[in-house]
Protein backbone atom coordinates (compact mmCIF):
# COMPACT_ATOMS: atom_id res chain seq x y z
CA UNK A 1 0.00 0.00 0.00
CA UNK A 2 1.69 3.31 -1.26
CA UNK A 3 2.13 5.58 1.97
CA UNK A 4 -0.26 8.61 0.39
CA UNK A 5 -3.04 5.90 0.15
CA UNK A 6 -2.56 4.74 3.63
CA UNK A 7 -2.33 7.79 5.66
CA UNK A 8 -5.02 9.54 3.61
CA UNK A 9 -7.76 6.39 4.20
CA UNK A 10 -6.85 6.01 7.44
CA UNK A 11 -7.81 9.87 8.19
CA UNK A 12 -10.53 9.93 6.04
CA UNK A 13 -11.56 6.31 7.89
CA UNK A 14 -10.93 8.51 11.38
CA UNK A 15 -13.52 11.56 10.18
CA UNK A 16 -16.20 8.69 10.28
CA UNK A 17 -16.11 7.95 13.97
CA UNK A 18 -17.68 11.14 15.67
CA UNK A 19 -19.43 14.13 14.73
CA UNK A 20 -21.12 14.92 11.25
CA UNK A 21 -18.50 14.65 8.59
CA UNK A 22 -19.47 17.51 6.25
CA UNK A 23 -18.64 17.01 2.42
CA UNK A 24 -19.62 20.34 -0.02
CA UNK A 25 -19.43 17.72 -2.90
CA UNK A 26 -16.78 19.54 -5.82
CA UNK A 27 -16.56 18.20 -9.35
CA UNK A 28 -13.18 19.76 -10.59
CA UNK A 29 -9.83 20.43 -9.16
CA UNK A 30 -10.48 24.45 -9.31
CA UNK A 31 -13.87 23.84 -6.92
CA UNK A 32 -12.00 21.36 -4.69
CA UNK A 33 -9.08 23.50 -4.20
CA UNK A 34 -11.53 26.31 -3.37
CA UNK A 35 -13.32 24.20 -1.01
CA UNK A 36 -10.33 22.84 1.09
CA UNK A 37 -8.96 26.24 1.33
CA UNK A 38 -12.45 27.16 3.54
CA UNK A 39 -11.04 24.00 5.85
CA UNK A 40 -12.71 20.67 4.23
CA UNK A 41 -11.50 18.30 6.20
CA UNK A 42 -12.00 15.72 2.78
CA UNK A 43 -13.18 16.55 -0.04
CA UNK A 44 -15.93 14.08 -2.19
CA UNK A 45 -17.26 14.82 -5.66
CA UNK A 46 -20.70 15.16 -7.05
CA UNK A 47 -21.28 12.61 -10.19
CA UNK A 48 -23.99 15.30 -11.36
CA UNK A 49 -21.43 18.29 -11.29
CA UNK A 50 -18.54 16.22 -13.03
CA UNK A 51 -20.64 14.94 -15.19
CA UNK A 52 -21.81 18.35 -16.18
CA UNK A 53 -18.82 19.78 -16.04
CA UNK A 54 -17.27 16.93 -18.96
CA UNK A 55 -20.35 17.95 -20.79
CA UNK A 56 -22.46 14.67 -20.06
CA UNK A 57 -25.53 13.60 -18.19
CA UNK A 58 -25.88 12.39 -14.81
CA UNK A 59 -26.21 8.67 -14.65
CA UNK A 60 -23.65 6.38 -15.26
CA UNK A 61 -22.95 7.83 -18.06
CA UNK A 62 -19.84 9.18 -17.95
CA UNK A 63 -16.81 7.68 -19.63
CA UNK A 64 -14.70 6.18 -16.74
CA UNK A 65 -11.28 7.90 -18.08
CA UNK A 66 -12.96 11.00 -17.72
CA UNK A 67 -13.81 10.27 -14.15
CA UNK A 68 -10.49 9.39 -13.88
CA UNK A 69 -8.97 12.75 -15.10
CA UNK A 70 -11.07 14.54 -12.70
CA UNK A 71 -9.39 12.33 -9.53
CA UNK A 72 -6.24 12.71 -10.81
CA UNK A 73 -6.64 16.35 -11.26
CA UNK A 74 -8.51 16.63 -8.28
CA UNK A 75 -5.94 14.42 -6.20
CA UNK A 76 -2.95 16.88 -7.37
CA UNK A 77 -3.84 20.18 -6.00
CA UNK A 78 -5.54 18.90 -2.33
CA UNK A 79 -3.77 17.99 0.27
CA UNK A 80 -6.75 15.84 2.21
CA UNK A 81 -8.46 12.94 1.48
CA UNK A 82 -10.22 12.26 -2.08
CA UNK A 83 -13.57 10.35 -2.04
CA UNK A 84 -15.12 9.94 -5.72
CA UNK A 85 -19.16 9.12 -6.43
CA UNK A 86 -18.84 6.35 -8.88
CA UNK A 87 -22.33 6.09 -9.67
CA UNK A 88 -22.95 2.50 -10.30
CA UNK A 89 -19.37 1.40 -11.17
CA UNK A 90 -19.77 2.11 -14.62
CA UNK A 91 -20.56 -1.32 -15.71
CA UNK A 92 -22.83 -4.08 -14.46
CA UNK A 93 -19.85 -6.52 -14.47
CA UNK A 94 -18.38 -6.95 -11.25
CA UNK A 95 -15.14 -7.62 -12.14
CA UNK A 96 -14.84 -4.24 -14.40
CA UNK A 97 -16.31 -2.39 -11.41
CA UNK A 98 -14.11 -3.99 -9.33
CA UNK A 99 -11.07 -2.73 -11.83
CA UNK A 100 -12.21 0.84 -12.36
CA UNK A 101 -12.02 1.41 -8.41
CA UNK A 102 -8.65 0.00 -8.05
CA UNK A 103 -8.07 2.93 -10.90
CA UNK A 104 -9.37 5.50 -8.91
CA UNK A 105 -7.70 4.75 -5.99
CA UNK A 106 -4.47 4.54 -7.95
CA UNK A 107 -5.45 7.90 -9.03
CA UNK A 108 -5.97 9.29 -5.93
CA UNK A 109 -9.40 8.47 -4.28
CA UNK A 110 -9.58 6.68 -0.38
CA UNK A 111 -13.24 6.50 -0.56
CA UNK A 112 -16.09 5.84 -3.30
CA UNK A 113 -19.41 5.99 -3.29
CA UNK A 114 -21.71 3.01 -5.09
CA UNK A 115 -25.18 2.90 -5.34
CA UNK A 116 -27.67 0.48 -6.09
CA UNK A 117 -29.90 2.54 -7.89
CA UNK A 118 -32.69 1.05 -9.17
CA UNK A 119 -31.74 -2.50 -9.80
CA UNK A 120 -31.71 -5.60 -7.32
CA UNK A 121 -29.44 -5.64 -4.09
CA UNK A 122 -27.86 -8.77 -5.63
CA UNK A 123 -26.09 -7.03 -8.38
CA UNK A 124 -24.45 -4.40 -5.66
CA UNK A 125 -23.42 -7.20 -3.29
CA UNK A 126 -21.71 -8.80 -6.18
CA UNK A 127 -20.06 -5.94 -7.34
CA UNK A 128 -18.86 -4.67 -3.38
CA UNK A 129 -17.58 -8.73 -2.57
CA UNK A 130 -15.25 -8.14 -6.04
CA UNK A 131 -14.04 -4.34 -5.12
CA UNK A 132 -13.03 -6.09 -1.38
CA UNK A 133 -11.00 -8.36 -3.33
CA UNK A 134 -9.61 -6.37 -5.75
CA UNK A 135 -8.67 -3.81 -3.61
CA UNK A 136 -6.87 -6.15 -1.34
CA UNK A 137 -4.55 -8.09 -4.50
CA UNK A 138 -3.64 -4.75 -4.80
CA UNK A 139 -2.55 -3.04 -1.72
CA UNK A 140 -5.30 -0.60 -1.76
CA UNK A 141 -7.64 0.78 1.02
CA UNK A 142 -10.94 2.48 0.39
CA UNK A 143 -13.82 3.47 2.10
CA UNK A 144 -16.67 2.59 0.25
CA UNK A 145 -19.92 4.09 0.78
CA UNK A 146 -22.58 2.25 -0.41
CA UNK A 147 -25.52 4.08 -1.37
CA UNK A 148 -29.58 2.88 -1.36
CA UNK A 149 -31.69 4.87 -2.90
CA UNK A 150 -34.65 3.24 -1.55
CA UNK A 151 -35.85 7.09 -0.31
CA UNK A 152 -34.85 8.90 -3.44
CA UNK A 153 -36.93 6.36 -5.65
CA UNK A 154 -39.68 5.29 -3.53
CA UNK A 155 -38.65 1.78 -3.90
CA UNK A 156 -41.48 0.50 -0.93
CA UNK A 157 -44.43 2.49 0.53
CA UNK A 158 -43.25 5.57 3.10
CA UNK A 159 -44.11 2.72 6.37
CA UNK A 160 -41.67 0.01 4.81
CA UNK A 161 -38.48 2.33 3.59
CA UNK A 162 -37.12 1.77 6.68
CA UNK A 163 -37.05 -2.02 6.88
CA UNK A 164 -36.02 -2.25 3.21
CA UNK A 165 -33.15 -0.05 4.26
CA UNK A 166 -32.33 -1.82 7.01
CA UNK A 167 -32.13 -5.08 4.95
CA UNK A 168 -30.07 -3.64 2.90
CA UNK A 169 -27.15 -2.34 5.03
CA UNK A 170 -27.07 -6.08 6.47
CA UNK A 171 -26.47 -7.43 3.05
CA UNK A 172 -24.28 -4.53 2.09
CA UNK A 173 -22.15 -4.45 4.87
CA UNK A 174 -21.56 -8.36 4.46
CA UNK A 175 -20.55 -7.85 1.31
CA UNK A 176 -17.69 -5.32 2.33
CA UNK A 177 -19.07 -1.59 2.44
CA UNK A 178 -17.79 0.82 5.27
CA UNK A 179 -20.47 3.19 5.22
CA UNK A 180 -24.23 3.36 4.25
CA UNK A 181 -25.14 6.70 2.10
CA UNK A 182 -29.44 7.32 1.67
CA UNK A 183 -30.26 10.11 -0.12
CA UNK A 184 -33.55 11.52 0.45
CA UNK A 185 -33.56 10.14 4.32
CA UNK A 186 -35.00 13.80 5.84
CA UNK A 187 -37.19 12.33 8.73
CA UNK A 188 -35.89 12.35 12.23
CA UNK A 189 -37.85 9.36 13.42
CA UNK A 190 -36.04 7.20 10.63
CA UNK A 191 -33.01 8.68 10.12
CA UNK A 192 -32.85 7.57 13.96
CA UNK A 193 -33.96 3.89 13.76
CA UNK A 194 -31.20 3.39 10.98
CA UNK A 195 -28.36 4.82 12.05
CA UNK A 196 -28.91 2.76 15.04
CA UNK A 197 -29.74 -0.14 13.18
CA UNK A 198 -27.35 -0.21 10.11
CA UNK A 199 -24.23 -1.34 11.68
CA UNK A 200 -22.61 1.00 9.42
CA UNK A 201 -21.64 5.15 9.53
CA UNK A 202 -25.30 6.82 8.39
CA UNK A 203 -24.55 9.21 5.25
CA UNK A 204 -27.55 11.74 4.59
CA UNK A 205 -27.78 14.08 1.87
CA UNK A 206 -28.74 18.01 2.37
CA UNK A 207 -32.79 18.30 1.52
CA UNK A 208 -35.43 20.14 1.93
CA UNK A 209 -36.86 19.41 5.52
CA UNK A 210 -33.74 17.77 6.30
CA UNK A 211 -32.79 18.13 10.87
CA UNK A 212 -30.14 20.78 11.77
CA UNK A 213 -27.09 19.78 12.34
CA UNK A 214 -26.73 19.51 16.06
CA UNK A 215 -29.83 17.03 15.93
CA UNK A 216 -28.77 14.66 13.12
CA UNK A 217 -25.16 14.14 15.34
CA UNK A 218 -27.65 13.22 18.37
CA UNK A 219 -29.66 10.78 15.70
CA UNK A 220 -26.19 9.69 14.92
CA UNK A 221 -25.51 10.62 11.43
CA UNK A 222 -21.66 10.39 10.48
CA UNK A 223 -21.63 12.08 7.22
CA UNK A 224 -23.48 15.24 5.42
CA UNK A 225 -23.24 15.04 1.61
CA UNK A 226 -24.21 18.45 -0.22
CA UNK A 227 -24.67 16.30 -3.20
CA UNK A 228 -25.27 18.53 -6.36
CA UNK A 229 -26.69 21.10 -4.59
CA UNK A 230 -23.31 23.85 -4.97
CA UNK A 231 -23.24 22.83 -8.49
CA UNK A 232 -26.51 23.76 -9.38
CA UNK A 233 -26.41 27.07 -7.48
CA UNK A 234 -23.27 27.76 -9.51
CA UNK A 235 -24.47 27.24 -12.41
CA UNK A 236 -27.32 29.99 -11.52
CA UNK A 237 -25.29 32.14 -10.66
CA UNK A 238 -22.89 31.86 -13.96
CA UNK A 239 -26.03 31.76 -16.01
CA UNK A 240 -27.09 35.09 -14.27
CA UNK A 241 -23.71 36.61 -15.00
CA UNK A 242 -23.41 35.64 -18.17
CA UNK A 243 -26.38 36.84 -19.52
CA UNK A 244 -26.37 39.92 -17.78
CA UNK A 245 -23.11 40.38 -19.82
CA UNK A 246 -24.76 39.52 -23.09
CA UNK A 247 -27.68 41.83 -22.77
CA UNK A 248 -25.89 45.04 -22.40
CA UNK A 249 -22.27 44.20 -22.21
CA UNK A 250 -21.79 44.98 -18.19
CA UNK A 251 -21.19 42.27 -15.57
CA UNK A 252 -23.65 41.65 -12.86
CA UNK A 253 -23.37 43.20 -8.98
CA UNK A 254 -22.61 41.67 -7.00
CA UNK A 255 -19.95 39.95 -4.85
CA UNK A 256 -16.82 37.92 -6.30
CA UNK A 257 -13.14 36.26 -5.17
CA UNK A 258 -10.45 38.52 -6.87
CA UNK A 259 -8.05 37.34 -9.75
CA UNK A 260 -5.22 37.58 -6.95
CA UNK A 261 -6.81 35.25 -4.20
CA UNK A 262 -7.93 32.78 -7.14
CA UNK A 263 -5.01 32.35 -8.55
CA UNK A 264 -2.93 31.67 -5.35
CA UNK A 265 -4.89 28.93 -4.54
CA UNK A 266 -2.92 26.71 -6.89
CA UNK A 267 0.49 28.55 -5.73
CA UNK A 268 3.14 25.39 -5.34
CA UNK A 269 0.66 22.83 -5.39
Amino acid sequence: MNARNAEHASRFRSLHTHGVLRLANAWDAGSARLIESLGAPAIATTSAGVAWARGYVDGDVLPIERLLDTAKDIARVIRVPLSVDMEGGYSDDPAVVAENVVRAAEAGAVGINIEDGGGSPDALCAKLSRIRQALAANGLDVYVNARTDVYLRALAPMDARVAMVLDRAARYREAGADGLFVPGLTEAGAIGEIASGAGLPLNVMLRPGLPALEELDVLGVRRLSAGSDIAEAVFAHVGALAGAFLRDGHAAPGDRMQYGAINALFAER
